[in-house]
């Protein structure tokens, strides 16, 4: 099983219910929600890897529900709809969705649009040159990081690891999620190496290693 969460929002529970039990036999975990306000308060205790989103829903829609979105997070997005109009499609694109499936669909086909998405932001992750949150300052391209202006020595995986974390501000990583995105399929080692790393990370960061908290029966994640 991967450790990359999906958060289904629409608010017909017989489609929620047929992509969820597709998602979930591909490996994927995954949340539901009825509505983008649905959506928008479980994001705001937990952030998802990716979001399947429908477009006609009560309370908020879809597209409403991205413009709300786009003002804290940016998360890799989907839309599945009826709605299949050029104008829907453009629309969709513009409020900051990676792609927009009409229904119906093959299952086949979804799971490959978010093969694809993912890969993406992934990719646009691992490119993005500069980063500065809080006193933390990290540049990608030289693998260096400062905090306060106070150069930090770190290893390879210590730095891939404080980078992700940094990145996805607020986002919870469980140890499983981390292991494998840092570390890769081919380790073999225990959750406990990601415990460890924590650990040096926080004493490397001095009187900032409150940074990186701990939600205990989950992980870990970033927050200032």
């Amino acid at each position: 099983m991967n450790s990359i969460t999906v958060m289904i929002i629409d608010d017909e529970e017989t489609m929620r219910d047929l992509v969820s039990t597709f998602l979930q036999k591909e490996g994927y975990r995954v949340v539901e929600a009825v509505n983008g306000t649905d959506a928008l308060a479980k994001i705001q205790k937990s952030i998802p890897d990716l979001l399947i989103v429908d477009v006609m829903m009560p309370f908020m829609d879809g597209f409403s529900f991205a413009k709300e979105l786009k003002r804290e997070h940016d998360i890799p997005m989907i839309f599945l709809s009826a709605k299949g109009e050029e104008w829907d499609k453009i629309q969709g694109l513009k409020l900051g969705g990676d792609d927009y499936i009409v229904k119906p669909f093959q299952p086949g086909e979804l799971l490959a649009r978010i093969e694809s998405v993912l890969r993406r932001a992934k990719t646009a992750l691992k490119q993005s040159d500069q980063l500065i949150i809080g006193p933390l300052k990290i540049d990608t391209q030289s693998h260096t990081a400062n905090v306060n202006g106070r150069p930090i020595s770190l290893t390879l995986k210590e730095f891939e690891l404080l980078s992700l974390l940094a990145k996805n501000k607020g986002k919870v990583f469980s140890r499983e999620h981390l292991l494998q995105y840092i570390w890769g399929d081919t380790y073999h080692g225990t959750e406990r190496t990601v415990d460890t790393h924590i650990k040096t990370l926080r004493l490397k960061l001095t009187e900032n290693g409150s940074l990186i908290q701990t939600v205990w029966g989950i992980g870990y994640k970033f927050e200032v």
